[in-house]
């Protein structure tokens, strides 16, 4: 179910990314495509609190290939830009470094950086991740011809991120503006590896939720599930074991073609189950369920990847009360269970297992799983309530070759950004819930005096760098006071560092 599991692994780490862009966010409101000086104006009726975020659409050329001497190619990447808060000479930048996915969906869901903005003067950039948006190298062909997707890696994008920087700062004003990254997700470990290899661009980053380290030999595969399963647990005993024996009840009654049709019938699949591949796929897309539920699991009601209510974990749990009950019982329970995730909001006539996430214009992390990002998952079937599944490289790779002819590379991110030895890392913060299961590849110990590990015991996917809310837990709260604090002590060091160097008054 995982190995092999080109579809299932990529499907998680997919969903992993997609958690961040995933708000549906009601109140956005966004100008067309601006050039020249930004004004008062552009930002008007601007209320942060009430979640409306505006911001300017921006261009910005970048090459197809930063390190080629021999092709000349360039391409637009978008950003997006507020400066409404923007104070004085040299303010700081808060510059999130986009994920894979459409950028108004990214600033949609960070409404720390909005909220706090206006605190330290700060001008707001969000950049859009090469090959995701609008943002294509080679249009109508950078998604559809694997050709054309081999400038597709972090290495490129981060020297996106610099470019820009340095043509924002460019402007008189900016010119020795402090520049704070901000990510979650993949976009986290964007934000830390962008402290890491540029740390003369970058003063200090926000890692959100950023498994720096789910990588092969660094961190044990089957760690992701444990915590899912644990999650599980958290709300009810009983629950994990339900799900574990749902496995075999679903094989039991698959086996033949009267139990295929009851339980298509039973649990309202929009797709009859009638082959080996059906179950396949309904094994997978449940997989990805709990997954999905494990990660969004916030003290509120939101409206990610589906409706959900609040702690839908502990909701999604309700039903399963009986282990020992009979196959037909155990399924019957957990579709009742899965109404949660499939159709609270009560508007959802049949369960589609084909993809437990909606397309986000984040389909191309496919192929960055199978080449850079290839972050091992793996179940036992015994510390955790999935099938048994080794993580399985050989056929990994196989898939990954045939769908893009791209042999993965497993240790390249290690590689470029270390993994094992992280000591000379400065300037960063990195948060990981504990309930989130890529907390499982996140720093969760200091790695230097100012490369530091936040936990959030009641926290899901970087919920804190989601806008405040009136049911955050304390921990959620408390790491939000300490992103502000690190943030400021970043500003005064550079500021104060500019002042030796230049031997100038101090900055405003």
């Amino acid at each position: 179910m995982f190995s092999g599991c080109f579809e299932v692994l990529s499907g998680l780490l997919l969903q992993y990314v997609i958690i961040a862009s995933s708000i549906v966010h009601s109140s956005i409101t966004v100008s067309s495509d601006f050039t020249g000086t930004d004004n008062a104006s552009d930002y008007a009726n601007l209320d942060v609190k009430g979640g409306d975020y505006k911001y300017l659409i921006k261009h910005f050329r970048v090459p197809v290939d930063h390190f080629s001497f021999s092709s000349n190619e360039t391409f637009e990447i978008r950003y997006l830009v507020n400066n409404t808060w923007q104070s004085g000479k040299n303010p700081p930048i808060f510059f999130y470094t986009g994920n894979e996915g459409k950028i108004e969906e990214f600033a949609a869901n960070t409404g720390f950086m909005w909220e706090i903005a206006p605190s330290y003067g700060a001008l707001i950039i969000f950049a859009e991740h090469r090959y995701y948006g609008q943002s294509l190298p080679i249009r109508n062909k950078s998604t559809s011809d694997t050709v054309y997707l081999g400038y597709l890696t972090a290495q490129q994008a981060l020297a996106d991120y610099v470019d820009l920087i340095e043509y924002i700062k460019s402007d008189g004003m900016l010119k020795h503006s402090p520049v704070i990254a901000f990510g979650g997700s993949y976009g986290g470990m964007l934000s830390a590896w962008f402290r890491m290899k540029y740390p003369h661009i970058v003063q200090g980053a926000i890692a959100a939720s950023a498994p720096i380290l789910q990588f092969t030999g660094i961190t044990d595969c089957q760690a992701f599930n444990r915590i899912v399963t644990s999650d599980f647990g958290a709300a009810s005993d009983t629950c994990p074991k339900v799900i574990r024996k749902s496995w075999n009840a679903i094989n039991n009654l698959t086996s033949t073609d009267e139990g295929k049709r009851w339980l298509s019938a039973d649990w309202k699949l929009c797709q009859n189950i009638t082959n080996s591949t059906d179950i396949k796929q309904l094994k997978d897309w449940l997989v990805n369920v709990y997954a999905n539920l494990a990660m969004v699991d916030y003290p509120y009601e939101a409206n990610f990847l589906a409706p959900l209510p609040a702690y839908p974990v502990k909701k999604f749990c309700e039903p399963l009360t009986d282990a020992s009950g009979s196959d037909k019982s155990i399924l019957s329970s957990l579709k009742s269970a899965l109404q949660i995730y499939t159709n609270y909001s009560g508007e959802t006539s049949c369960i589609a297992t084909k993809d437990a996430s909606p397309n986000l214009g984040a389909d191309l992390w496919y192929y960055q799983a199978c080449t850079e990002m290839v972050m091992p998952i793996c179940a036992d079937g015994k510390n955790d309530m999935f099938e048994p599944q080794p993580w399985n490289l050989l056929k990994y790779t196989d898939e990954c070759l045939k769908k893009y002819g791209a042999k993965p590379q497993p240790n390249l991110a290690c590689k470029t950004y270390g993994c094992q030895d992280l000591r000379t890392a400065t300037n960063i913060v990195f948060s990981n819930g504990l309930l989130d299961p890529w907390s499982s590849g996140g720093v969760l110990t200091n790695l230097s005096e100012s490369a530091i590990a936040i936990i959030i015991p009641e926290g899901a996917h970087h919920l804190d760098l989601r806008e405040s809310h009136s049911n955050d837990p304390y921990s959620v709260i408390a790491a939000r006071k300490y992103h502000k604090l690190a943030i400021s002590k970043w500003i005064e060091q550079y500021r104060e560092t500019f002042l030796k160097e230049h031997n100038e008054a101090p900055l405003p």
